[in-house]
């Protein structure tokens, strides 16, 4: 099985600032640990520059108003009213060249999406620190990591939550524009409320959101009621979560909604967002994950796009703000997408700069008993007796 990691440092080039919860360091560590344990060096693994995203390629999800005025701000031009497109200092702050990173992490999604398609087009060119895609690659390497990415929140006209454009809903477009059907799922720890809008009235994709429960909590949507509209009734799936869900409840969750309706939907293309935010120690969500957690989730996707999809599947980062635990995990994600296993001790490359440690977690949350475990399982279980009510026509539900 391919696996391509897109790929430039020109990812982390630039971001919301220093004291900003997103840092682009997160990016550079998670390559720099990948190449410490020389992952790129595997035959199943590939390091594939992105190309930036053109003009007509945001405009796949984007306004051209809205496009333009990012283009503006990013020159640093002050005719445009940057709150009224969403940008605001204490969230989604506008910076010098962000057209041109936020552009380039839309069109490694694109990369991406042309990697898994097996009538892939014309690819990148050779960038600092990735190499040109190999002619034998082009649509081919069945699975595509693009972890920059996974910016769900966008919407067509206006930034939001540290999103600026959808490279998630960009690239579903694509993928449909080429004929084929898509299974997304989020499993960021916030609701994946803008590709959910974007796909909300179609049943060529089904879009499956597990996430911390919008109750105070950003970005106040995703509940199970939110089930699509007109042809798209039944595919828009949410599973949200309480605050200290365990990472038992919120699995079993998972193997109770993902697999059975993504095997009955049968994509052409599994579509992910692997946030790591769900992770016990992130510092904006409220979950109780753990890397072997998480590791679990990213195999029961490996599974399903093995078996239903000849292996297509479209991988994007996302949210996770414990900048020592974001490498790690998309370090084990990129392990498993490629075949490889590497060893839990911190490579001596990346822990001399990083101080030691291991790539799994060593310890884990408290566990969640008494009232609060029966308070979220309560939750999961009424949220599920929802879907299965209200969707009954849709989806066979065991």
């Amino acid at each position: 099985m391919e696996a391509a990691f897109i790929c430039t440092d020109d990812l982390w080039a630039g971001g919301f600032g220093d004291t900003h919860p997103l840092k682009p360091e997160r990016l550079k560590r998670t390559y720099e640990l990948l190449a410490a344990y020389r992952a790129f060096d595997a035959p199943t693994s590939h390091l594939v520059a992105p190309r930036p995203a053109t003009r007509e390629d945001l405009l796949l999800f984007h306004t051209a108003e809205y496009v333009d005025a990012v283009a503006t701000l990013s020159r640093g031009k002050k005719n445009v009213q940057a709150r009224r497109y969403g940008f605001r200092p204490d969230e989604t702050p506008v910076f010098p060249g962000m057209y041109e990173v936020e552009g380039l992490k839309a069109g490694a999604g694109l990369t991406g999406a042309h990697l898994v398609y097996d009538g892939a087009a014309e690819l990148p060119s050779t960038a600092e620190g990735a190499a040109a895609l190999p002619s034998a690659l082009e649509g081919q390497a069945q699975v595509a990591f693009s972890f920059a990415g996974g910016l769900h929140h966008a919407r067509p006209a206006l930034a939001s939550g540290f999103c600026v454009f959808n490279d998630v809903a960009i690239a579903i477009h694509w993928l449909l524009r080429q004929g084929l059907r898509v299974a997304y799922v989020d499993v960021d720890v916030h609701h994946g409320d803008g590709v959910q809008a974007a796909f909300y009235d179609t049943d060529q994709v089904l879009t499956i959101s597990l996430h911390q429960a919008g109750i105070l909590f950003y970005p106040g949507t995703g509940f199970p009621e939110e089930l699509g509209t007109g042809a798209g009734f039944g595919y828009s799936i949410n599973l949200p979560f309480l605050i200290y869900t365990s990472e038992e409840l919120y699995l079993w969750t998972f193997r109770q909604v993902v697999p059975p309706l993504v095997r009955q939907f049968a994509p052409d293309v599994l579509v992910t967002q692997l946030g790591v935010d769900t992770h016990y120690r992130d510092r904006l969500g409220s979950l109780l994950l753990t890397t072997r957690g998480y590791v679990t989730l990213i195999e029961a996707f490996k599974s399903l796009a093995d078996s239903l999809c000849q292996g297509r599947w479209l991988a994007f980062g996302g949210g996770g703000y414990a900048v020592d635990v974001v490498p790690r995990a998309w370090t084990l994600a990129f392990g498993v997408m490629s075949e490889q296993t590497f060893p839990d001790e911190l490579p001596p490359a990346y822990s001399e700069r990083y101080g030691p440690g291991h790539l799994h977690d060593t310890a884990g949350p408290e566990p969640t008993e008494g009232q609060v475990a029966e308070e979220t399982r309560q939750y999961v279980n009424k949220n599920l007796d929802i879907l299965r009510e209200r969707t009954r026509d849709v989806w066979h539900w065991e």
